[in-house]
């Protein structure tokens, strides 16, 4: 076995999932092109961390625990430019199995079941913070403002463009529905790739992985959003 993910959506609005996941005989593992920022907080020979993550290849120790907590979109941290977890993350300092740093405080260093309690708090104290134009916007509402200011603010809060999130998040629903077991020619269709060749460069550039490979879990340890899938 290699990686088991469990992940369950969240109520809160500033939360998309919570997830949490064990290693074994895994030292890296390829994470999906994604829109959100999220916090890691994991555990290895009985020392603990915590990270802020962005898209890209994310090392794995062996043996090691994760909590998760994806952010929703468009949601940054105040004392972190969103520009710099673009392909990356940053690691928090002073991190204990209780508490760890971050703007400057320490904070309860969470679990799965109070994930959305400390983001709560996050937001109350002006840590978390998010653009109310682009919430609109994603929430499919039009905005008032022109489209040069929706840009420059859809990249200040989330580093990237709205058409670039789109894309990703095509991309991405197109890898679950093929680990999932669902046919290319049905996937590209159904999300409107002009064709397999489209859906696969889209694959090849935003998850870094096949269709095939895809379908039959292969090519290594991947950060899917597919719910207790095993990865190895």
């Amino acid at each position: 076995m290699g990686l088991q993910f469990e992940t369950r959506r969240s109520d809160s609005p500033w939360v998309d999932a919570v997830w949490t996941c064990a290693s074994e005989r895994v030292t890296a593992m390829t994470s999906v092109a994604g829109v959100r920022l999220g916090l890691v907080f994991w555990e290895q020979c009985g020392r603990a961390h915590a990270d802020v993550t962005g898209p890209g290849t994310a090392p794995v120790p062996e043996g090691a625990t994760f909590t998760g907590i994806e952010l929703a979109v468009g949601t940054s941290l105040r004392a972190v430019p969103t520009a710099a977890l673009v392909d990356g993350g940053v690691a928090l300092p002073d991190t204990t199995r209780r508490a760890f740093r971050l703007d400057g405080a320490r904070w309860p260093t969470p679990g799965p079941d109070d994930a959305e309690s400390l983001v709560e708090r996050l937001v109350r104290a002006g840590i978390l913070v998010r653009d109310p134009l682009v919430a609109e916007v994603l929430g499919g509402h039009g905005p008032a403002a022109s489209g040069r200011t929706v840009e420059r603010r859809f990249r200040a809060a989330t580093g990237l463009t709205r058409g670039g999130i789109r894309q990703i998040e095509r991309a991405r629903t197109a890898a679950e529905m093929l680990a999932a077991g669902d046919r290319a020619a049905d996937v590209a269709a159904g999300l409107g790739y002009f064709d397999e060749p489209h859906l696969a460069r889209a694959l090849r550039r935003y998850v870094g992985r096949t269709a095939g490979q895809l379908r039959d879990g292969t090519g290594g340890a991947i950060g899917l959003d597919v719910a207790q899938r095993v990865t190895s």
